[in-house]
């Protein structure tokens, strides 16, 4: 292997997984088993400090138009791009001679934000699926997989973006460096682009090996970003912390010149140097959270079905497929699970073959405990789930610490 962003030469793994599903591809209940499964390692650069796993699958098996994950599924996130495009809006002044190229636009939930305030929106996405979702929604949407070959026929369309925004996914790319290079052929010399994606200093500290999956190529910090955003001409300005997905950040970057870092960017690649993420050494804390997290998960569930107590889980994100398939949790602990997102409905959770039903299951087969696996919104989650809760149903979460919500 090489790394995805530098090219230099990787060597062994600091964390093996196993062998994993594909996290999203969601077999029909009653497809035939075993799941094909693949080779789940993390790999970190020696020379750019970049985490990553293995590409074992083209990048079409993971997006594609039966892709089953829909960012407007939920409420938070949706609260969180309108507030999001309210405040580009007003910093950058946005009215209807700008354009916003969103990235991984999904169904559109961040770029209706824009189009509905009569601010152009272009999203770009490669599963078709969604992609028509965001084109009802009134977003100008360009279906396929960006890179540079993608930006240029966009630009040539004379669309240039004064602002552009890629939430979740530079950790989705297996080919880092014609990513970016995509975003600097579409941006105007003001031009802002924003990147949101959990730090991997969040994932190494808090032991959440379950966000690893395939379809997460990359795992990202300002260490690593830096140098492969500067091969294209462009520099981190500004850095926020963020309280999505259990804990991110949004990074403000522009064309390099254009303006000083402030302080923040500064402190952030400090605190980075501090944890050990410019030393392949600081990546090997991960293995033993592991091993111990995943003992702890198991003994909890073990001992809830010892008391005779029925669990189900709520919600499939891919991160539900590391988390039961390394744990070797299934059906003889979980006995469904359900989502909101109708994609996912219908399917079952590859490798351990847990069926994934509609919430209203919940309702007719109630279980004694909810395992919330989308455990990043679980105060979302306990608020839809009050009234069950209210019937004597307890809600419990894998991360960071296996047991009983609050």
């Amino acid at each position: 292997m090489i790394c995805r962003s530098c090219r230099t030469a990787l060597g062994a793994p600091v964390l093996d997984l196993g062998l994993s599903p594909i996290a999203n591809a969601l077999p029909p209940i009653g497809a035939p088993e075993p799941d094909e499964r693949f080779p789940l390692r993390l790999f970190v650069c020696p020379a750019c400090f970049l985490a990553q796993v293995e590409d074992v699958a083209p990048r079409e098996r993971h997006f594609n138009a039966g892709y089953a994950y829909l960012s407007s599924a939920s409420s938070s996130w949706r609260a969180h791009v309108e507030a999001y495009a309210e405040r580009m809006i007003g910093e950058l002044h946005l009215g209807p001679g700008a354009t916003v190229i969103e990235v991984g636009s999904n169904d559109g939930a961040l770029s209706a934000a824009f189009a509905k305030a009569g601010v152009r929106a272009i999203g770009v996405d490669p599963a078709a699926n969604a992609a028509a979702m965001a084109a009802d929604k009134g977003v100008e949407t360009v279906v396929g997989f960006f890179g540079a070959a993608l930006a240029d026929q966009i630009a040539a369309s004379g669309a240039s973006a004064d602002l552009m925004a890629a939430n979740n996914v530079l950790a989705h790319v297996p080919d880092l460096d014609d990513f970016v290079a995509g975003f600097a052929r579409l941006l105007k010399p003001e031009g802002l682009i924003t990147f949101e994606f959990p730090l991997v200093s969040e994932l190494i500290a808090k032991g959440w090996y379950d966000t690893i999956y395939h379809e997460h190529y990359s795992y990202l910090s300002l260490t690593a970003l830096t140098p492969l955003f500067a091969r294209h001409g462009l520099a981190i300005a500004d850095v926020e912390r963020l309280a999505t997905h259990g804990g991110s950040v949004r990074l403000f970057v522009r064309r390099a010149g254009v303006a000083a870092p402030t302080a923040a960017v500064g402190a952030l690649l400090a605190e980075e140097r501090a944890v050990g993420l410019a030393d392949l050494a600081g990546y090997c804390a991960l293995a033993p959270k592991v091993a111990a997290h995943t003992r702890a998960l198991k003994s909890f569930l073990a001992g809830l079905k010892a008391d005779g107590l029925s669990i189900a889980g709520y919600a499939a994100p891919a991160k539900a497929t590391t988390l039961l398939n390394h744990a070797g949790i299934g059906r003889e602990t979980l006995d469904y699970v359900v989502d909101r997102a109708a994609t996912k409905q219908g399917r079952r959770i590859p490798g351990v073959a847990v069926p994934i039903y509609a919430p209203e299951r919940l309702e007719a087969d109630p279980p004694d405990v909810v395992l919330v696996l989308a455990w990043n919104i679980a105060g979302e989650i306990a608020a839809q789930l009050a009234p069950l809760v209210a019937r004597g149903v307890r809600l419990a979460t894998p991360m960071p610490k296996p047991g009983f919500l609050a």
